[in-house]
């Protein structure tokens, strides 16, 4: 299953977190007409290296529903920043 929503947490260090919920499929949606592009460009190269198109967008597709559950967690100094993949 894809991903659904992008969850952004950023902790400064004299202020509360600022939380960012991003829903995944609006903006799937909305950068459709460049992701139409991306897979012209991308069956193209396919063609040009000799790699079935196929697989490469199976394969690809996989690896963008695997990163479901993925937590990114980075801290600088005070600063803290936390991704959610759900």
């Amino acid at each position: 299953m894809m991903p659904q929503l992008v969850t952004i947490s950023i902790r400064g260090p004299r202020q509360g977190p600022f939380r960012l919920w991003i829903p995944l499929i609006p903006v799937l949606l909305v950068f459709s007409p460049v992701l139409v592009l991306a897979f012209v460009v991308g069956t193209v190269a396919c063609l040009r290296y000799r790699v079935n198109p196929v697989l490469a967008f199976v394969r690809a597709w996989r690896l963008f529903c695997a990163t479901r559950g993925t937590l990114i967690d980075v801290e600088q100094g005070r600063q803290t920043i936390y991704v959610a993949i759900s």
